[in-house]
């Protein structure tokens, strides 16, 4: 028990240590020039090492939110900002899974056709099975990119039993344990996870999760890129390496919402029932449309 406190107080103090290092020599794992800082950065990408400055930067930033309450909320309307322009932004695909699944059915039951050409110039051109494939693609833009924009407007089906009856601070003591005990754990859970899964199917050596930093420098001398290309059919959408790096988008937006949450929640209780949505960037439907708002 004593030496587990004794390590993770270690990590932490480590950690300022470590964030210098990668800040003063950036060559070292940001240079993909060099296989041995592609694989430094591979290797700390999903290590504890990176896992301690994470969660040290988060302790040094609560800590100096709760001393200054305007650096909190500051950080609150940066993340929620954040996530409201990815949102946004890839809520777009979804318009666009429509309009080509229309020109989709359009080609294959009224022309006939094999193959479809989208672009001038030099058009990009595939099978119809590519493209109705690729439907799948833009599904996963909206679903890993826009949650957390979901989560900031309140859009995420909540199923109810205590919450809505309880005093407005204890609602916020609820959305704080929430955040560290739920969303936090598992947003890191899949970025551990995910982040050698996505390598594997990148680049060859396949790294492990096991392996040392000093085991992946010695594959370095056979690094490569090998993106995978294998589509479910023959004729059908190969970009699924795709799929694997949304997964870890995912997960780095999952935290830091998490993150956004936690500060918002404490300092809704803090100030107390004035401050409930204070700073809140939500979608309207416009001027006279209130009465719709919600219902979606």
């Amino acid at each position: 028990m004593l030496d587990g406190i004794v390590w993770f107080f270690q990590n932490i103090a480590a950690a300022f240590v470590n964030f210098a290092t990668a800040l003063a020599h950036p060559q070292l794992w940001l240079d993909w020039s060099d296989k041995q800082a592609m694989m430094r950065f591979i290797y700390y990408g999903g290590s504890s090492e990176f896992f301690f400055v994470v969660f040290t930067a988060f302790l040094v930033l609560a800590a100096v939110g709760m001393w200054k309450n305007s650096v909190m909320w500051g950080t609150v309307r940066v993340l929620e900002g954040f996530a409201n322009t990815v949102g946004r932004t890839f809520a777009w695909a979804g318009l666009l899974m429509v309009l080509q699944q229309i020109i989709i059915v359009f080609m294959q039951r009224i022309f006939v056709a094999a193959s479809i050409s989208i672009g001038i110039g030099k058009p990009l051109t595939f099978d119809v099975s590519w493209w109705a494939e690729e439907l799948k693609f833009y599904n996963a833009l909206v679903v890993t990119l826009c949650a957390t924009y979901t989560f900031v407007q309140g859009g995420h089906v909540r199923v109810d039993l205590i919450y809505a009856n309880v005093r407005f601070r204890t609602k916020r003591v609820i959305d704080m344990f929430g955040s560290l005990v739920f969303m936090m754990p598992t947003a890191v859970l899949i970025w551990m996870y995910g982040w050698y899964f996505m390598w594997r199917h990148l680049i060859v050596p396949k790294p492990s999760a096991t392996d040392t930093l000093e085991r992946l420098l010695q594959k370095s001398r056979a690094l490569r890129w090998n993106v995978e290309t294998i589509g479910f059919s023959p004729n059908g959408f190969n970009g699924y390496f795709l799929f694997k790096i949304l997964l870890i988008a995912y997960a780095a937006m999952i935290f830091l919402q998490a993150v956004a949450f936690l500060f918002r929640s404490y300092l809704e209780w803090k100030e107390g029932p004035e401050s409930e949505g204070k700073y809140l960037d939500k979608d309207s439907l416009g001027e006279g449309e209130e009465a719709y708002e919600g219902t979606h």
